[in-house]
């Protein structure tokens, strides 16, 4: 099967981005030995999953839902308006989380390496976003975690600021769901839009509407924390206020804990880039969180270095007492 499809791919002129007659927009590899998602461009849209191992053999072919850009017509044939930023950035966060959850699975299914999920996953949903962006916002810059840079977002005032796949590790750990997607609007000095998606969850968290935070009810703060390491600052907070301490992997899953109301507290310190934190901030500021540097300071996006390595989210009512309890 793998050798007819290869025969028959190639004879049809398979290099990257170029046409399959009517077969599809394919985006090929030279590494058979990977998990290679492709994006497919020709109606009826899907992610093609060609699961190839060592010996070159077929090991899957996956074919997910229809994700291509059809024309926003109206019933009498009219161009309808584009979608509201804000509605943009939750269907690119919902429809990514979605894809990533059936190529994830489809992936498992074929016995792919764990590696191989998590680059897989990263490489998938940033073309799928990419390629939205482009078809949507064509005039605004683009600063993601897996893209090259975007020039025009030094002069430009509307910036999406996207991760694709944030938690890359959890993703490629059956069973985990502490990872999410991220999209975000930044113009000039505010949030426009911000969306973020938990897949495994089914839920996305928007900024407009904006989540309502459930209210306080524990005897002990709570403070969320990275699985992998403590930073310092949690550690001193942590302390400070005598938290409880829960774990998570993303930043977004982490952030989204305290939007929820499952914690309180979200510190973190020693290494972040804005696509990390960008969509999360504007969904928990929407939420009437605060959300600022560990030293107080507001959070800037859109900066040429794309390093933001702090972030405090937590409920308003315990902002001063971290910030004391890390500055005095």
């Amino acid at each position: 099967l793998h050798d007819r499809t290869e025969a028959h791919l190639r004879r049809r002129h398979t290099h990257r981005g170029e046409r399959l007659g009517d077969l599809a927009w394919v985006g090929l590899t030279e590494e058979p030995h990977r998990h290679v998602p492709v994006l497919l461009g020709h109606e009826p849209d899907a992610w093609l999953v060609l699961a190839m191992q060592p010996s070159k053999r077929l090991a899957s072919l996956v074919i997910g839902p229809h994700c291509g850009e059809q024309p926003h017509l109206g019933h009498t044939g009219a161009r309808m308006p584009p979608e509201p930023d804000t509605e943009l950035a939750t269907r690119l966060a919902h429809e990514a989380g979605r894809r990533l959850v059936a190529l994830r699975q489809a992936m498992w299914d074929a016995g792919a390496h764990s590696w191989d999920v998590m680059d897989g996953g990263d490489e998938a949903s940033h073309r799928f976003l990419a390629e939205q962006l482009r078809t949507h916002r064509p005039d605004d810059a683009v600063l993601d975690e897996e893209g090259a840079e975007d020039p025009r977002r030094f002069t430009a005032s509307r910036v999406w600021i996207v991760d694709p796949l944030d938690g890359t590790r959890e993703f490629g750990e059956p069973g985990r769901s502490d990872w999410a997607v991220h999209v975000a609007l930044w113009d000039t000095d505010h949030f426009v839009a911000g969306a973020v998606a938990l897949p495994a969850l089914d839920l996305v968290l928007s900024s407009d509407p904006a989540p309502v935070v459930p209210p306080y009810d524990r005897a002990r703060p709570r403070l969320i924390t990275s699985r992998t390491r403590v930073p310092r600052s949690a550690a001193i907070v942590a302390n400070a206020l005598d938290c409880e301490a829960l774990r998570l992997g993303s930043a977004g899953a982490k952030a989204m804990a305290v939007v929820l109301g499952h914690a309180d507290i979200y510190v973190h310190d020693g290494g972040q880039y804005q696509w990390d934190s960008a969509a999360p901030a504007a969904v928990a500021l929407a939420a009437g969180l605060h959300v600022s540097r560990i030293d107080g300071s507001p959070i800037v996006y859109n900066d040429p270095d794309p390093w933001l390595p702090d972030l405090l989210i937590c409920r308003p009512e315990f902002a001063e007492p971290v910030l004391r309890a890390l500055w005095g």
